[in-house]
């Protein structure tokens, strides 16, 4: 940490700040992506002038907490979850395997207390005005914990679905270098939902998804998600909503190592899912709503496939998927061999990325000073 960072941005530059990317500079980068690039890593131009207004207001808010990060990044997206996320910010570990952790809560357009309530949890949080969906909210998310320095992110939903005693198991392979992304699976640990619908979908995504990428999984919707943070750089994620076989089937293709633990998942105790949102969502007729999520889940999921087919027979492909062979991984030039975004972290060629962290504080971009140059802290 540079001395006196925090006094220099949390006074008089604090507004300065946030003014500079809400205004000109959000118009400059949003300008500067759009046309054939705005299908990249933000999915338009104009979430990136968003997700630069965010971070801005955000680093007013926390300054070098938010700079300056753990090791182990906890990102929720959250959606009207006043009365639920409090509980789960509370509820996540201070430390798993050893490392340090912090929480970022992305808001997403909320038109409750759901920010304030997980701020005063202690989450970091990133209030976005506009309602994108939970894909473009961890995406921002990512996107927070890599240019914070953050070595590992994982994924947990803010309606206490989860149970966070069952991060570490999920983390410690990929801190060994056993696997780059573990994903947690109801089918190999418990749920206490009956859903039968909902349950064949499971099955039937699961059955798909492994035909279309030749990798065996159990489940594809699962939230708890551990992965290293360059991941998320290297994989392109433009689906504003239904991210989970988006992100799930771009790590595959690329060639990471992936894994799945059991976990279970609980029944919601506090508000109501958001899930297949449409016409008649506030109608609550048996089975529509199952109807809606997963016709539009397929879409996402035959989309991506095939964009990252064409991605693969391309030109710019290179090595075949290691993870298969159960060799290390190797991944092609979209992978973590691909140039760097500003804040050092990994992002495909032609990729929409924003400004890094230190060009949103005004501060230099100095490699030699970003936290991932340190050596990882740990709790004794």
């Amino acid at each position: 940490m540079r001395p006196g960072a925090s006094a220099k941005y949390a006074g008089k530059n604090a507004g300065k700040n946030a003014g500079k990317y809400a205004g000109k500079n959000a118009g400059k980068n949003a300008g500067k992506n759009a046309g054939k690039n705005a299908g990249g890593y933000a999915g338009s131009a104009r979430d990136v002038a968003v997700d630069d207004a965010a971070i801005a207001v955000m680093i007013d808010q926390y300054g070098d907490r938010v700079r300056e990060l753990p090791p182990v990044a906890l990102v929720i997206g959250a959606y009207n979850e006043e009365g639920a996320v409090g509980p789960v910010v509370r509820s996540l570990p201070a430390w798993v395997c050893g490392l340090d952790t912090a929480t970022i809560v992305v808001a997403d357009g909320c038109a409750d207390a759901t920010a304030k309530e997980a701020d005063a949890a202690g989450a970091l949080v990133a209030d976005v005005p506009v309602n994108r969906g939970q894909g473009a909210a961890l995406r921002l998310g990512y996107r927070i914990a890599r240019d914070g320095g953050a070595q590992y992110v994982v994924t947990t939903d803010a309606d206490g679905q989860y149970n966070p005693a069952e991060i570490e198991r999920l983390l410690a392979p990929i801190v060994a270098g056993q696997a780059d992304f573990v994903t947690g699976s109801r089918r190999l640990g418990s749920e206490e939902t009956k859903d039968p619908i909902r349950q064949a979908g499971v099955r039937f995504f699961a059955a798909t998804i492994s035909l279309l990428t030749g990798q065996k999984i159990t489940d594809t919707t699962f939230g708890l998600r551990a992965m290293r943070a360059e991941v998320t750089g290297a994989v392109q994620l433009s689906q504003p909503q239904y991210q989970a076989s988006e992100l799930l089937i771009g790590v595959i293709t690329h060639g990471y190592k992936v894994a799945e633990v059991p976990a279970t998942i609980h029944k919601r105790r506090v508000g109501e899912s958001k899930k297949g949102q449409n016409p008649f969502y506030n109608l609550h007729i048996p089975g529509v709503n199952n109807l809606f999520y997963g016709l539009r889940f397929s879409r996402v999921v035959l989309g991506t496939w095939w964009r990252e087919r064409q991605r693969r027979l391309g030109p710019a492909s290179a090595s075949p998927r290691s993870a298969q062979a159960g060799l290390p991984a190797t991944p092609d030039s979209a992978g973590p061999a691909a140039m760097t975004n500003g804040s050092g972290s990994a992002a495909p060629s032609g990729r929409t990325t924003g400004a890094s962290l230190d060009e949103l504080m005004g501060g230099p971009d100095s490699r030699g000073d970003r936290p991932s140059d340190r050596p990882s802290a740990k709790r004794t």
